[in-house]
């Protein structure tokens, strides 16, 4: 046995058992904030599942939405926010999220996040994307999440009261319910996790009086996406498993313009090209927006989105395009210098040609419910970031948003953790059981784990996509249904890999999605369904929370 503060670590000759204040599971920009803010309470140890910093927070290239010009106003963010979110977005918590913008913004000031300059103004270039009425997202470049993450992962690696995992993937979250302390429903509590050690195959045991999911979203249960791997709704499937309601997984954010190219990998053209002057076209240069929405390019990206994919069925096209050429190299260059080499790479100039791209999906506006502490249904559980339901994004995400609620998030998490660290002194806790890995032995069928890996992401493409319909999701659900049961016999079987925990988690997560969207009897913001266009605000302005099972 080591300790390393107040961090105990029993080592022993299969498995690891780890003891600390704060267990952190995801690495993006909720995860780092949240234990760079945790650290001035006590030890916090923070799992990565791939490379430090690896997340969705990595690849947002547009920037954070925050009301910093003089002529902007925070009423208008709060009215664009509502807007998006068509009517079911909770308007205390986006007034929470807009009024702490700006103190969100110099947070990562004052960390060293270096911001684009404006060079008229000496003051911070602000850009304008979709959906918002001002120029109020600040950025660097076109590669602001890239920026936020290096600049807070340092501190992280430097911090002594954190220590950082990467290579690890939790299980499952370790409950009261699930040690068979007889506890009630309301008292059910959260421990920690088991996680696998992805290089050695050994699974370790983490225990904290306190844990945060920061796992980020789920894109990878769909087949095109402009999220990394990482992103397989992890955290969402390990809460509702343990006893967490989620709620509006239907609504998923398909992103209108992801480069279109046989060697991209879900690269993004940010929003921001559009908000700069960027126009979509068809394969002959006509423009078609202007037939879909009085904003044009500008207009909420469910829009955009469908648009687009009405406009590839209506033309038989595998894509559009968009086109920015009339802005000049010089202005390219210096605004989008991540897009303009990408691109250049490929054998794309989009100085010179218009850049072909498709809609893929982007963000979960859904997920975890938690109040505006963070706060999980679960004792010492909290979520933060695209994994939780705070209520912000209603039925669609307003651009850029996004970083900002992990901010703010991270903020009111880390507020009420200490409130409750400094009057509760840690009480005697049961010491969590090790892994039991029974007999399983290695799976030798690993070709069935690629195979309904490949059938799952391409069924919710086709069926649970951007435009969806009732005899759609009926195949949807039979399918998933079927493949859960295979799914669940390769996991009690077989010995746990990640890819087969990550199956297990988008399948679970899919299954959640087709629920939702079956549910809902009407089109609003991103769940758009062919047997019920219109949206319906009589019954259907509300939540779709879903309860712990089918029934």
């Amino acid at each position: 046995m080591h300790k390393k503060g107040n961090q105990v670590i029993i080592e022993q000759a299969e498995e690891r058992f780890n003891i600390s204040d704060f267990l952190i599971l995801g690495g993006g920009l909720a995860g780092f904030d949240l234990a760079l803010r945790l650290a001035e309470l006590g030890e916090v140890i923070l799992l990565t599942k791939a490379v430090a910093g690896e997340s969705n927070s990595y690849y947002a290239q547009g920037g954070i939405a925050a009301v910093l010009d003089p002529q902007d106003q925070p009423d208008s963010h709060i009215e664009d926010t509502l807007q998006a979110g068509a009517g079911i977005c909770n308007e205390e918590t986006v007034k929470l999220v807009v009024e702490n913008g700006r103190d969100s913004i110099q947070r990562l000031i004052d960390l060293g996040v270096a911001f684009t300059q404006d060079k008229q103004s000496n003051g911070y270039h602000l850009t304008r994307e979709g959906g918002h009425s001002a120029r109020r997202v600040i950025h660097t470049a076109d590669a602001t999440g890239r920026m936020v993450i290096e600049t807070l992962l340092e501190r992280v690696k430097q911090h002594p009261r954190i220590r950082m995992l990467p290579g690890y993937m939790a299980i499952d979250l370790v409950t009261s319910h699930k040690m068979g302390l007889q506890a009630t429903s309301r008292s059910n509590r959260c421990y920690g996790c088991h996680a696998l050690n992805i290089a050695s195959g050994r699974v370790d045991t983490f225990q904290a009086r306190f844990t945060a999911l920061a796992t980020g979203g789920a894109g990878k249960v769909y087949l095109y996406t402009s999220n990394p791997d990482v992103a397989t709704g992890d955290g969402m499937a390990m809460a509702h498993r343990a006893g967490c309601r989620v709620a509006n997984m239907e609504f998923i954010q398909f992103h209108p313009t992801c480069l279109y190219h046989p060697r991209a990998k879900s690269f993004l053209i940010s929003e921001a090209v559009r908000g700069e002057g960027g126009i979509l076209v068809l394969q002959d240069g006509t423009p078609f927006m202007h037939k879909h929405h009085p904003k044009k390019e500008l207009a909420p990206r469910d829009i955009v989105a469908r648009a687009i994919d009405f406009e590839m069925k209506r033309t038989g096209h595998d894509c559009v395009f968009l086109d920015i050429t009339h802005k000049g190299e010089s202005f390219l260059r210096e605004h989008f210098p991540t897009i303009f080499e990408k691109c250049r790479e490929l054998g794309i100039d989009m100085a010179k040609e218009p850049i072909p791209v498709v809609p893929a999906a982007h963000y979960t506006c859904g997920g975890v419910v938690t109040d505006r502490n963070g706060k999980t249904d679960l004792d010492n559980l909290y979520a933060v970031g695209e994994v939780s339901h705070t209520g912000l994004h209603g039925a669609n995400r307003l651009a850029s948003n996004s970083l900002l609620e992990c901010l703010v998030f991270s903020k009111t998490t880390f507020e009420h953790i200490q409130s409750r660290f400094s009057d509760n002194p840690p009480r005697p806790t049961p010491k969590l059981s090790l892994w039991d890995s029974f007999d399983t032995e290695t799976c030798e069928e690993a070709i069935l784990i690629a195979h309904n890996w490949d059938e799952i992401r391409r069924f919710m493409w086709n069926y649970v996509g951007i435009v969806r319909s009732d005899q759609r999701l009926a195949r949807a659900r039979r399918r998933i249904e079927l493949l859960r049961q295979e799914i669940d016999a390769y996991y009690w079987n077989c010995r746990i890999t990640q890819d087969l925990l990550e199956l297990r988690n988008i399948a679970q997560v899919a299954a959640l999605i087709i629920r939702s969207a079956i549910h809902r009897k009407e089109s609003r913001g991103l769940h758009y369904t062919t047997n019920y266009p219109e949206k319906r605000d009589d019954i259907w302005r509300k939540d779709t929370l879903l309860p712990l099972t089918d029934d």
